[in-house]
């Protein structure tokens, strides 16, 4: 039974109703090393064919599956860009096809190779060749999960992790190759600022809805957009406001758990207030990248901020409308509390910058996620926990 010709089989034998029966008498204790497997009695016969045949489709199916998430070594692309649909909607409904379809030959695979040995093991009064669809490995599509994962995409291809124009990872440290990307181009510094108003044109709802753009094209932009925001639930008048708040309180959080709080995209964050935010991709880090946050982006929110309560101040001075005034006096407290948080963290952050702190791909996540917070024996807290 050592023939490599056999293998097939004998992985199809071990996949069945039987071995798991027979595993509950040989280790009782699911302790499944080589000692109870060893002891699986294998009985060869003339239907080794059909055995292989179902065993080779099921691999196919099960490696499908498992490369149509990024956190697959051999992810792609997304699949739901994987169709020539203009809208998310359309191509969620032929991925969902396309799942159902995959899950139901899988399970209807697994109970043929059920049949095929239980009729070789002479077992048709104790097990029958039915499987519960618990009990199927491969996943059925999941509209939260898959819209989610699709945002999690765009970000990666505005970070240049991936590109509309190849498959698999684009970039993971090593030499930038701008050739790479040529119908939607990354971001140029890598940083990405999540702010709870639209402040900017280039923050990350502008770069997603420019995004959605170049992949279903600009005339079902609005569409793409309400669809996605009706998934993810979040608050918000508008769809906009929906997926701002998504970036704003959940990205990070779906994200770390994604790559089992071993985050690749970093999110710098003041705090509660929600003063300032912004992502940068690890694998795209250096020295100068604490520093060009802090000047480019952190102190830019503060000026936006302290221009906001000049406004909201001259409303309240000049404004007839209580209502109006009432608005502008919330609004105009709430900024004054982000300020704050933001010239707090400005401390914190401060000898950071100035320490010009790089990392160490090959020192993994953890150490690295320590190394960019920890200056002089101190660790400040400038990045989400995980």
């Amino acid at each position: 039974m050592k023939d490599e010709n056999n293998l097939l089989y004998i992985l199809g034998l071990m996949n069945t109703k039987i071995v798991s029966n027979m595993l509950l008498v040989l280790s009782p204790t699911l302790d499944y090393h080589e000692g109870p497997i060893s002891r699986v009695p294998i009985i060869m016969n003339d239907e080794k064919e059909a055995v292989e045949k179902c065993v080779k489709q099921n691999i196919e199916f099960c490696k499908d599956d498992w490369d149509s998430f990024e956190t697959s070594w051999d992810f792609r692309k997304h699949p739901l860009l994987c169709y020539t649909s203009t809208t998310v909607s359309a191509s969620f409904e032929t991925w969902s096809k396309e799942c159902h379809n995959r899950f139901n030959q899988l399970k209807v695979n697994e109970e043929e190779l059920n049949r095929i040995f239980i009729d070789i093991y002479g077992l048709q009064d104790e097990l029958t060749p039915e499987v519960e669809d618990k009990d199927v490995t491969v996943r059925k599509a999941d509209l939260q999960r898959d819209i989610k994962s699709l945002v999690s995409y765009a970000v990666g291809c505005m970070f240049g992790r991936y590109s509309l124009d190849i498959d698999g990872i684009a970039y993971a440290g090593g030499e930038w190759d701008d050739s790479k990307y040529k119908t939607f181009i990354p971001d140029e510094d890598n940083c990405i600022p999540i702010t709870d108003e639209e402040y900017f044109e280039d923050d990350i709802v502008g770069l997603f809805c420019a995004w959605l753009k170049k992949v279903y094209g600009e005339d079902t932009l609005e569409e793409n957009l309400d669809f996605i925001a009706n998934v993810l639930g979040n608050k918000g008048k508008t769809s906009r406001e929906v997926i701002r708040n998504y970036f704003l309180t959940d990205f990070i959080k779906d994200h770390i758990k994604t790559y089992q709080k071993r985050p690749i995209y970093w999110l710098f964050n003041s705090g509660k207030q929600n003063g300032f935010k912004a992502l940068v991709y690890m694998h795209r880090w250096n020295a100068d990248t604490t520093g060009n946050m802090r000047v480019e982006y952190l102190h830019r929110m503060q000026r936006v901020y302290e221009k906001e309560v000049e406004r909201m101040q001259e409303i309240i001075e000049n404004s007839r409308n209580n209502k109006e005034i009432s608005n502008a006096t919330k609004r105009k407290e709430k900024l004054q509390k982000q300020i704050k948080e933001t010239k707090d963290y400005d401390a914190k952050i401060a000898h950071l910058a100035l320490s010009r702190i790089n990392i160490d791909l090959d020192d993994g996540v953890k150490v690295n996620y320590e190394k960019v917070q920890t200056a002089d024996g101190k660790k400040m807290q400038i990045l989400a926990k995980i």
